[in-house]
């Protein structure tokens, strides 16, 4: 079946949302999202969103800051463009309904937290549910436009790309080299639709489930990124995934995060025996930045052979932590954990891709009308090392680059028809009897990624896993080709894909830098280095 729309956003995020949202002031927008609406990386973010917004701070610290954290690869225009960008997002969230923290009720001045890597108090936060806050006040915002569909349960298999030698000389120009929309599999029905629009968004968040323990949600599998590169964009910087320091250690939970707002408002990590230790690992203690912290705690758990260290706050009082940390301090307490009496076990897991998809400014690929951001892209801002809650930032920032962009194609774009897309066939396929043939492999890839391309990486290592993950990619391929598609296997077939593109991007950096150690490269070297690792899709492996 086919369906056309003029946008098609692939997600249902931070991101998303916000572009959806002016988007549909051109023309009409479908949003696809693969479970839940509220299924998002954004409703569980914790600590907040950065920006500026005090006489205490600037943008020329914000700017140095977020420079400082992405160890010499930011680029420097898009981080200026970014924090700049900044107060204006955080007043447009304000008044799409998201309330911050505020100091005593006077909506003009915000509570502004404090989180490792910052010099200054910036974080606008509501308490510590601000992405469930942000997500539900955007939700509000498109479930009442009547321009806007959301379709639950959809996940987008692929994406349609045209070229010149592919279609008839009669079709339009317009739409030649570009992006058409996606093939999407509907889990209601089992079938998979064809969805062509003239504008198409990924922003289809992180890719945490390629590591056997990981802060994301469980749709976190990476498909944008596998799908953008499939199609024939360029990737980045995928050996920089950033390891959360602090996922709370419990056997009956899988991911729940503990901020870095816990560190920002004075918790300290301690060993087994109440011995702090950040300082002997940087200046900064306590405050350093996640890759440094994470390495750190890394150390500690293998040189004492501890499962995990702990974070004590208890110092500071009972009635702040509820009233701060009020999630946290449930969540805890219901297993058993008292925040306010008690240092909370932490271990470090896979929590944020810094790399991505290859965008310009306006959050535009190399593809005609394809769009990346969020967590999708790989935008410049981050680096080598994203600063903690610039990641909402940036996404509220390029969701409002590329609704720029598209206002300035729209008259162009508007009246323009799409060319015929052959719908999608099963061709022989048989069903998968055996889901035993997805889930050990999701398990091995997941386990090998964790093992051998984690905190701590070494080029014998990586060499194995990729040897490893090439008889897993063909294992997969032949899945894709023999049996009928299922939810699980479209995730499995990205997830292999991202792993191998991490694991290229990570063989190709000879140094150390931000979120990259490498045994046998324990230095950064700038003269040789300091660039971006680019992956083509057309380029031999």
């Amino acid at each position: 079946m086919k369906h056309v729309t003029d946008f098609l956003v692939i997600g249902s995020g931070i991101s998303g949302l916000s572009f959806a949202l002016k988007a549909s002031t051109l023309g009409r927008v479908t949003i696809i999202t693969k479970k839940a609406k509220v299924d998002t990386a954004t409703n569980l973010a914790q600590g907040g969103i950065a920006a500026v917004l005090s006489k205490d701070d600037s943008f020329a610290l914000h700017i140095q800051d977020t420079l400082k954290a992405g160890a010499g690869l930011c680029h420097e225009d898009i981080v200026k463009l970014v924090v700049e960008n900044g107060p204006d997002r955080i007043r447009e969230l304000i008044e799409l309904g998201v309330r911050f923290q505020d100091e005593a009720g006077n909506p003009e001045h915000l509570d502004l937290g404090k989180e490792g890597g910052h010099s200054a108090r910036r974080i606008a936060h509501a308490m510590d549910l601000t992405g469930r806050e942000i997500e539900e006040s955007l939700l509000n915002q498109v479930e009442n436009n009547p321009k806007i569909t959301v379709l639950e349960n959809h996940l987008a298999v692929d994406l349609l790309v045209s070229s010149k030698t592919e279609l008839d000389i009669s079709i339009d120009e317009k739409f030649t080299d570009r992006c058409l929309g996606a093939y999407v599999f509907d889990r209601a029905t089992g079938s998979i639709d064809t969805y062509l629009a003239k504008t198409t968004v990924l922003c289809t968040g992180g890719s945490g489930k390629v590591y056997l323990y990981t802060t994301n949600p469980d749709i976190a599998t990476g498909d944008g990124i596998a799908m953008a590169y499939r199609a024939g964009a360029k990737v980045a910087n995928l050996e920089f995934v950033q390891f959360h320091p602090t996922c709370l250690y419990h056997p009956r939970v899988k991911n729940f995060l503990i901020s870095e707002a816990v560190r920002g408002e004075g918790g300290r990590l301690i060993d087994e025996k109440g011995r702090a230790f950040m300082a002997k690992y940087d200046p900064r203690g306590d405050l350093a930045t996640r890759d440094t912290v994470a390495r750190a705690i890394d150390a500690e758990m293998k040189a004492s052979g501890d499962d995990c260290v702990y974070l004590d706050i208890t110092h500071q009082p009972a009635e702040f932590l509820k009233n701060r940390f009020p999630t946290i301090y449930q969540k805890c307490l219901s297993l058993g954990i008292d925040m306010t009496k008690e240092p909370i076990p932490v271990v470090p897991a896979a929590h944020y891709m810094c790399g991505g998809v290859v965008t310009d400014q306006w959050g535009r690929t190399n593809l005609t009308n394809l769009y990346a951001f969020g967590e999708t892209a790989c935008t410049g801002l981050h680096g080598g090392n994203r600063l903690a809650s610039n990641s909402l930032l940036e996404a509220v920032v390029f969701a409002h680059q590329a609704f720029l962009d598209c206002r300035k194609e729209w008259p162009t774009l508007e009246h323009a028809s799409l060319p015929e897309v052959e719908d999608w066939s099963p061709g022989a396929a048989q069903r998968i009897e055996e889901n035993v043939l997805v889930t050990h492999n999701w398990d091995q890839i997941r386990r090998l990624m964790w093992n051998y391309v984690g905190i701590v990486r070494s080029i014998k290592r990586l060499n194995l896993v990729k040897e490893r993950l090439r008889a897993t990619r063909e294992e997969v391929d032949r899945h894709y080709r023999e049996y009928i598609l299922t939810p699980d296997l479209i995730e499995l077939r990205n997830i292999v894909q991202v792993a191998d593109l991490i694991v290229r991007c990570a063989c190709r950096r000879h140094e150390s830098r931000g979120l990259h150690y490498l045994l046998d490269y324990p230095e950064t070297d700038d003269l040789n280095w300091q660039h971006d690792t680019i992956i083509s899709p057309d380029e031999a492996e």
